[in-house]
């Protein structure tokens, strides 16, 4: 995921914005986050969603785009798995992008999550809807004050404004289907 850090750099410098002043934006250190920008550490789903705000820019940024751009004859409308993009987060989760394109009213993901990987120890909130299935494995849910087991099968719903965040408890590899509107990547 070392790209991610060029990246980082590369917006970062663009803004004119130098690392301390990102650090102050984003509440994490300059030494985090100069090892973020260096491909020397990998960023939590949290800590992206941060950076992305400090940033001024949606986190769907930080999506690679697909070499070759996909089948031109599926006209926006299919993603060939194949060719969907991939986010790739320190913690040992894979968030797949199922959308065409983040310019309608909702994202569609698919989430491989590693054993033990979560989205970080801080939960995070943003705007808008967000809900789920369990396709394989299980998940533990944090939804403001609410703590939830889900297994295969199980789905979820809740608004993305309440403070959250997950992990996979066990030791397969769990996968989520997510929906949420607005897009947040």
């Amino acid at each position: 995921m070392g790209w991610i850090g060029a990246e980082v750099r590369s917006l970062r410098k663009a803004k004119n914005l130098s690392l301390q002043e990102l650090a102050a934006r984003c509440g994490k250190s300059v030494g985090f986050l100069s090892q973020v920008e260096r491909g020397l550490s990998k960023p939590t789903v949290s800590v992206l969603h941060d950076l992305a705000t400090a940033l001024k820019v949606h986190i769907n940024w930080f999506f690679p785009q697909t070499e070759g751009g996909g089948n031109p004859a599926d006209g926006g409308i299919v993603v060939r798995k194949a060719n969907r993009r991939r986010l790739s987060f320190g913690s040992g989760i894979s968030d797949y992008l199922l959308s065409p394109n983040l310019n309608g009213p909702l994202e569609l993901l698919w989430s491989e999550m590693a054993p033990q990987a979560d989205s970080g120890e801080k939960a995070y909130q943003h705007v808008g809807d967000e809900a789920g299935v369990i396709i394989n494995g299980s998940l533990e849910l944090w939804v403001g004050e609410q703590f939830f087991v889900l297994d295969a099968g199980d789905s979820f719903s809740f608004p993305s404004s309440t403070p959250h965040r997950y992990r996979n408890p066990g030791n397969t590899i769990t996968e989520v289907a997510w929906v949420v509107t607005p897009p947040s990547y």
